[in-house]
């Protein structure tokens, strides 16, 4: 049986992927609904996409309940596709590194996610039904130099992922999570080198991947999927 849904929340909302899927979603008639802590950004995509925004800054508990007691009421109904696209970014030597920042950077890529995925869950499970997709990154299976904040926490949003999908998929809650292993194409930062052809990651292409879990049949739930271009080395 494929699950049939018909309103999604994007937490940690931009003009990259997270317009893409909108814009995706919006087409195939779910509402949307847009989080992000600068919801300034998100206008163009909301007039577009006739989506709710809610100004959200997921490590904060009481925000995240604000956050879904609104798109509860605006989109008519819990969202029933939840999408965790936040994360903090932190580099440097891992001597230099500001301990405060760190601990912010955890807060938002892995405790974020545990709140949002826990404010998701309390709504799906009396319905036993519900998605939940979690993008991870690189830094999700490899830490690299330089970039251990990131590594703890997406290293930790990958087991997020691994606990929530044995614990929620027998009860009727698709979980996976997205390797998403490279640079994603972005125009306004310069786009692609010439002479690297498809070297980055087309954000409507991730997009179409992440509408193709959502169109699974529940005998055959993908639970972590990595997605590349074809000239990366992994």
């Amino acid at each position: 049986m494929v699950p049939a849904y018909s309103r999604a929340l994007i937490v940690g909302a931009g003009s990259g992927l997270s317009a893409s899927l909108a814009r995706l979603l919006a087409a195939d008639g779910l509402r949307i609904g847009l989080a992000a802590r600068n919801v300034g950004k998100l206008a163009g995509l909301a007039a577009e996409t006739d989506a709710a925004i809610h100004a959200c800054d997921a490590s904060r508990p009481e925000q995240v309940k604000a956050l879904f007691a609104q798109m509860e009421a605006v989109l008519g109904g819990a969202p029933d596709v939840v999408v965790y696209n936040a994360s903090g970014r932190l580099r440097g030597p891992v001597a230099d590194l500001d301990p405060a920042a760190v601990a912010e950077a955890l807060m938002v890529s892995a405790y974020g996610g545990f709140l949002v995925v826990q404010a998701a869950t309390r709504r799906m499970l009396p319905h036993r039904h519900g998605a939940i997709l979690l993008t991870g990154a690189s830094a999700s299976v490899k830490g690299f130099a330089g970039s251990a904040p990131f590594a703890m926490g997406k290293f930790a949003l990958r087991g997020l992922g691994q606990s929530l999908a044995r614990e929620l998929q027998p009860q009727g809650i698709h979980v996976a999570h997205i390797v998403i292993d490279g640079a994603i194409r972005n125009p306004a930062r310069g786009g692609e080198p010439a002479d690297a052809p498809d070297s980055h990651l087309d954000p409507d292409a991730i997009a179409r991947a992440y509408r193709d879990l959502l169109r699974q049949d529940r005998s055959a739930w993908t639970t972590e999927l990595e997605l590349r271009p074809w000239t990366e080395r992994f």
